[in-house]
């Protein structure tokens, strides 16, 4: 049985949001709980390539089946939101912000990932908010 390469491309990114998703949230997690494995190696390079592959499928995917931020307002929604959640994400597991700050910022990361993730769901700009 032969996959299409879409439907390939669309498997790897849901594969490395999975990914992306449970390591942010374990690693945010453990970096509020004060926990020695959050600043290994691993832990630090781990998540860039894990990110890499989740944007790599991405762009790949949206190349394949021709979506483009002018005909998929969705997307555009998607892209419009992520450096948000990146922009929380540092703060959230930067050591040198005030432990309060970065549970804040933790928390409204993964309300802007539920966000992102709702959006590829339903195809709408809108996701849960509708």
């Amino acid at each position: 049985m032969s996959a299409s390469l879409p439907g390939l491309l669309k498997l790897v990114h849901q594969c490395a949001v999975a990914l992306s998703v449970t390591g942010f949230t374990l690693r945010g997690a453990g970096a509020l709980a004060g926990a020695c494995w959050v600043r290994s190696r691993p832990a630090r390079t781990l998540p860039h390539l894990i990110d890499s592959v989740l944007l790599l499928s991405a762009l790949a995917l949206a190349y394949t089946v021709g979506f483009t931020p002018a005909n998929s307002p969705w997307l555009l929604a998607k892209l419009l939101a992520l450096p948000v959640y990146i922009g929380l994400g540092v703060v959230a597991l930067r050591p040198q912000s005030p432990p309060g700050l970065r549970l804040l910022a933790w928390l409204a990361a993964l309300l802007v990932l539920a966000y992102i993730v709702s959006v590829a769901i339903s195809k709408s700009p809108l996701g849960f908010l509708t």
